[in-house]
């Protein structure tokens, strides 16, 4: 299952002009997750700004309360823009999937690009999305997730990520941390 995901991402990579691409490990889990610039493809919107993108993770129970765990698989939307220079703020709404669990959290995504005088530019990225009972369906009671990263653009529009994400998919009748774990990758933007 795992490598049929793999080369369907890989092969969605070079076949669409995605924004970007990324792929985050730690020592046992993985996770692929692509963003398409909708700006690139229609005239009608400002580039940079709306966002349609899928995220997979084949997370593992060290990382989880979970006896066994299942893949986590979301399409997402995200509409952004630049407060100032340095900093970014989105809003979005994903619809996520585990077996018998689906929701589809409200959130907000914000990135700033730190003042460090460096030739290699940093910039620190923040996610939070909740999915309260009412936006929860199947055997789903609520869902929230966050993160943090830190982003090194190591050469030009290729970037080192270092993160932690947080994942709770909480069950009618049991309470879930999905996934809580420290990550490393590449992020790519086209």
């Amino acid at each position: 299952m795992f490598k049929k995901i793999s080369i369907i991402t890989l092969c969605a990579v070079s076949a669409f002009a995605m924004h970007s691409a990324e792929v985050n490990i730690n020592n046992s889990d993985i996770e692929l997750s692509a963003r398409i610039d909708m700006g690139q493809f229609n005239d009608g919107v400002e580039p940079n700004t709306i966002f349609l993108g899928a995220k997979y993770l084949n997370a593992d129970e060290k990382h989880s309360d979970a006896r066994s765990i299942d893949d986590y698989q979301e399409i997402n939307f995200l509409m952004q823009r630049d407060v100032s220079s340095d900093f970014r703020l989105g809003l979005g709404f994903k619809l996520n999937h585990t077996k018998d669990f689906v929701s589809t959290p409200l959130g907000i995504e914000a990135t700033y690009k730190l003042p460090i005088p460096s030739s290699v530019p940093f910039y620190l990225g923040g996610a939070l999305y909740v999915a309260p009972e009412v936006l929860s369906y199947d055997k789903a009671e609520d869902f929230l997730e966050y993160r943090v990263t830190l982003e090194a653009e190591a050469i030009k529009n290729g970037f080192l990520v270092v993160g932690y994400r947080h994942m709770d998919t909480n069950y009618k009748r049991v309470d879930i941390e999905y996934n809580d774990s420290l990550y490393f990758g590449l992020k790519f933007l086209f």
